[in-house]
């Protein structure tokens, strides 16, 4: 049965360590999905061969389905520019990844129409159209992982800043004689707040202290020994509530909005996560700018990229 009553799209969400895929229907429903390794230390042409095996997967699985498809969303990280076509720079996860044609390429290999945004900016409008957001007009998105990635969202559209250059929300300069940051400035909120900075921070405290660590040291372990109430993880953990939360709060007094989502994986490790946040935000934001704001959880979890990249074109 031909399936003319909805359009669908691919969303494709672009990574350091993979690239996920999805059949995505215009209600925001994965209906097939999967990922690939990105291959991105090796060279941009072999990640642009991952995408778009990825594209030819989803558009195999579009015609068994008889689902018309309507193009194809991909998010990427670094600066796309403002035609939403051309990564231009700017994504340390990737070798090489400047100045890709990559919304043409796409076009090119799968005969289907093809836009490009920005990783955390889609992961956001996903969020505000199928998630924790929705009915929502004004958002703050952050994502929490190896680096902070955000969007924001006024009046129901994404806002990008002039030629699409803005909203790189984990640089803004937290600490004005900090350490310097991946991006070359000094003191960034990404380099105080990410899953990363947490895990660099507990495992120089543990070295200083002589703690014995088992296993690998990362965000899950962290959590669970902050749990136990194991004091270094207590303390990491405090740390990472202050500097996130004085960020949201910046946030919060700049642009009022009606939600703050926050994604990642630290934010799915119990209600104790966004309690400590809150607690710090209250402190720190403008009361007024604050009045109407909820601080909440992500909720459409690792789909919310390609289905936020699908949102582009559906």
């Amino acid at each position: 049965m031909v399936k003319e009553e909805m359009d669908y799209a691919i969303g494709i969400d672009l990574g350091g360590t993979s690239v996920k895929y999805a059949l995505v229907s215009g209600a925001g429903e994965v209906l097939f999905g999967g990922k690939l390794p990105s291959r991105a230390s090796v060279l941009a042409e072999a990640v642009m061969e991952q995408v778009a095996k990825a594209a030819g997967t989803v558009k195999e699985e579009a015609a068994k389905r008889n689902c018309f498809l309507k193009g194809i969303g991909l998010g990427t990280p670094g600066i796309v520019d403002e035609t939403n076509r051309i990564v231009l720079g700017g994504a340390e996860n990737i070798a090489g990844w400047e100045n890709i044609g990559l919304a043409s390429f796409l076009e090119e290999r799968t005969g289907l129409p093809a836009v490009v945004g920005n990783d955390a900016n889609l992961m956001g409008l996903g969020e505000t159209k199928y998630g924790a957001a929705k009915g929502c007009s004004h958002v703050v998105f952050l994502t929490v992982g190896t680096g902070i990635g955000g969007a924001v969202i006024i009046d129901g559209k994404l806002f990008n800043g002039y030629a699409n250059r803005g909203t790189e929300l984990g640089h803004v300069p937290l600490i004005a004689t900090g350490e310097r940051c991946a991006c070359g400035a000094t003191g960034c909120l990404e380099h105080y707040a990410s899953t990363a900075a947490l895990v660099k921070r507990f495992g120089t405290l543990a070295s200083r202290e002589g703690l014995a660590v088992t296993g690998e040291v990362n965000g899950e372990l962290i959590v669970r020994l902050y749990r136990r109430g194991v004091p270094l993880a207590v303390k990491c953990m405090q740390e990472h509530f202050f500097y996130l939360g004085r960020g949201i709060a910046g946030f919060i007094n700049i642009f009022s909005p009606q939600r703050v989502v926050i994604g990642g994986g630290l934010s799915e490790s119990g209600s104790f996560y966004l309690e400590n946040l809150q607690r710090v935000v209250e402190e720190n934001a403008i009361p007024d700018c604050a009045r109407n704001t909820e601080i909440v959880i992500a909720s459409l979890g690792n789909r919310a990229g390609c289905i936020g990249a699908a949102s582009l074109v559906l």
